[in-house]
């Protein structure tokens, strides 16, 4: 069976263990498996895309209690550390100036905005996540909170189509 055909199939309990791992927005994943069956992937991801445009505030920060700072390694064997290890990947961790300087970073970010810095990683350089970093800390805090969901819903789509990829 296919990916989708399984988790169409699935009970709710498994439907809703394949996805949790996406994002921790109970409500999002709840919403997701509840309007099974899909026809198919692109029909699920659209709709998937149209539950993350009602994420605000609360969603966000609930979503990055399961994501760590960049540049570190998230700890543990859950499905999300394996996720964040891999989307971070490219963020090379043996260049001593490159993460002394997201340290920095994420400290900036954290004193000025309050929360942990999110950023798609995949697809970035250490670098291209350090210039972006640096970027949006000229954001103002309405801004911020915008880019960050924005951010928020590419992980998360990404992800979700990850699961589905056959």
């Amino acid at each position: 069976m296919n990916p989708l055909a399984e988790f169409n199939h699935a009970t709710e309990s498994e439907a809703l263990s394949l996805i949790t791992p996406c994002v921790a927005i109970p409500a999002w994943v709840e919403n997701l498996v509840a309007a099974r069956p899909y026809a198919t992937v692109d029909v699920l991801q659209h709709y998937a895309s149209q539950l993350t445009l009602d994420w605000g505030r609360n969603e966000l920060n609930q979503a990055l209690s399961a994501h760590p700072r960049i540049g570190e390694k998230a700890q543990g064997s859950s499905k999300e550390a394996a996720l964040s290890k891999g989307e971070q990947s490219a963020v090379d961790t043996q260049n001593s100036a490159l993460t002394l300087a997201l340290v920095q970073g994420n400290a900036d970010y954290e004193a000025r905005f309050g929360r942990v810095f999110l950023i798609r990683a995949k697809g970035r350089s250490g670098e291209d996540i350090l210039g972006e970093l640096k970027r949006r800390l000229n954001n103002s805090p309405a801004e911020e909170e915008a880019e960050a969901l924005e951010q928020l819903r590419q992980i998360t789509l990404l992800r979700l189509e990850g699961v589905f990829a056959s």
